[in-house]
């Protein structure tokens, strides 16, 4: 079935859109120019947006403008287009040595990575917020029968204390793990009743991603988000807030609080809430209701999908240094899944192009400042491996150019160089189709 609020949510996602781009490339291009600058590279355009030009201010030798199309920039140099006839002006870019060419190329990626750094310095400087269970020990709420995790024989209540390569893991490690395994046997021990177990578990291909799942959840707290007017629970007294700690004297998570209350049958329920470091009981009766997937018992609240989150305020020293270790185990993630992709280990359907990097950037927008920045600082740091891939036309290619050339002590012929563009060209356009028939398919045909 076909979500028809990703048509709504066009034009707030194109702007979110235009935000990020705009602050990524404005930053990038930034790196190129301040590397020309201070080399001695006339700087003929310094441009946000691609033409037509909107307005700009010239100052010296170079045009500061905004281009109509937000969704890119450029940078403009001297004697940059090997195809031209050179004047011999020291000033021209091809007029550097190479090493100073080198510079100015990797400057791009390079502020991508500083501005990654920063915006999740920033994050962890003034509001770090992570949902609390991430960061804690990965002990199983539920599993899913004949899920890979049943079939494996692991059980509720299990603490992973090995997966694969991780020693005891926190949540946030065990489903980056699981997410980026498919088809592939992880050894794990986990800790039952005082005694580890050594088992394995092999996640499948699930959702349009197609990552990998293994049918088992953390144990989340059945926090109420919202109680809806004029339902049983309201009427009970309940409020955004309280966690439900217990139904008829069984302890239950966000994952059994709806499947508990279908076996109530309508009976009234009785509920142990806790509320501000109080607990007392609360008796419901459930009403049978039409929902999205059919009539059910409820009594008219919405749990927290997350449960509690973490928000803290980090000394600048820390902050920087959580942000650098967190880009650090990102990009690491993102070469793993690259060489997955590259061997078949992963399907490509995972990969985003421009539709799904809109409809994310979208979806950041609306979930508030934090998502928005932390989803900046992802697409930043990606976009630097991105750029400095050894692919023609991208400046890892223009860098592989310059090294070779640097080798061989002599510049390549413009006829190499045309075919090396072309190249690279023609697998940028085939890339570009991949991804965004992989858009259109997670878009319009989501299971």
């Amino acid at each position: 079935m076909i979500n028809l609020s990703i048509f709504s949510n066009i034009p707030t996602d194109i702007l979110a859109l235009a935000v990020v781009l705009g602050v990524m490339i404005f930053v990038h291009e930034l790196g190129h120019f301040m590397a020309a600058k201070y080399f001695g590279v006339r700087v003929i355009r310094f441009s946000l947006g691609f033409p037509p030009r909107l307005f700009g201010i010239k100052r010296g030798d170079t045009d500061y403008c905004v281009g109509a199309v937000p969704l890119g920039g450029y940078v403009k140099m001297a004697g940059d287009d090997p195809t031209l006839e050179r004047q011999g002006d020291p000033g021209e870019f091809l007029s550097k040595p190479r090493w100073q060419r080198f510079v100015i190329v990797l400057m791009g990626p390079a502020m991508n990575v500083v501005l990654a750094v920063g915006l999740l310095a920033c994050l962890d400087r003034y509001h770090y917020e992570k949902a609390a269970y991430r960061e804690e020990p990965a002990r199983i709420a539920e599993v899913a029968p004949d899920s890979p995790a049943a079939k494996a024989g692991i059980l509720s209540g299990d603490l992973i204390v090995r997966l694969g390569g991780l020693s005891n893991p926190k949540w946030e490690d065990v489903q980056i793990k699981v997410l980026t395994t498919v088809n592939e046997s992880l050894p794990m021990t986990v800790l039952r009743d005082g005694r580890e177990l050594e088992l394995s578990v092999t996640p499948k291909a699930e959702g349009p991603d197609a990552l990998g799942d293994v049918g088992w959840a953390p144990y989340i707290p059945a926090i109420l988000d919202e109680v809806e007017s004029g339902t049983p629970a309201e009427k009970a007294g309940l409020k955004p807030g309280d966690q439900i700690a217990e139904v008829d004297g069984r302890q239950v998570s966000f994952w059994t609080m709806a499947e508990t209350l279908q076996s109530s049958n309508g009976k009234p329920v009785r509920f142990t809430v806790q509320r501000d470091g109080k607990t007392f009981p609360v008796e419901i009766t459930p009403v049978y209701s039409e929902m999205e997937d059919g009539k059910k018992w409820r009594i008219g609240v919405k749990l927290s999908q997350t449960g509690p989150v973490i928000i803290r305020q980090l000394p600048w020293g820390q902050a920087i240094a959580a942000s650098v270790d967190s880009n650090i185990r990102n990009s690491l993630l993102a070469f793993d899944v690259l060489a997955k992709i590259l061997t078949r280990r992963l399907s490509p359907r995972g990969l985003s192009g421009p539709i799904g990097i809109t409809q994310m950037a979208g979806l950041a927008f609306r979930s508030g400042l934090s998502d928005l920045v932390g989803m900046m600082s992802m697409i930043s740091m990606q976009l630097a491996i991105f750029n400095v891939l050894p692919i023609p036309v991208l400046d890892g290619g223009v860098m592989l150019l310059l090294l070779i050339e640097g080798a061989i002590r002599h510049d390549l012929s413009l006829k190499v160089k045309e075919r090396f563009v072309q190249a690279g060209l023609a697998f940028l356009l085939l890339l570009v189709a991949v991804v965004t028939y992989f858009d259109l398919l997670k878009t319009f045909r989501p299971s």
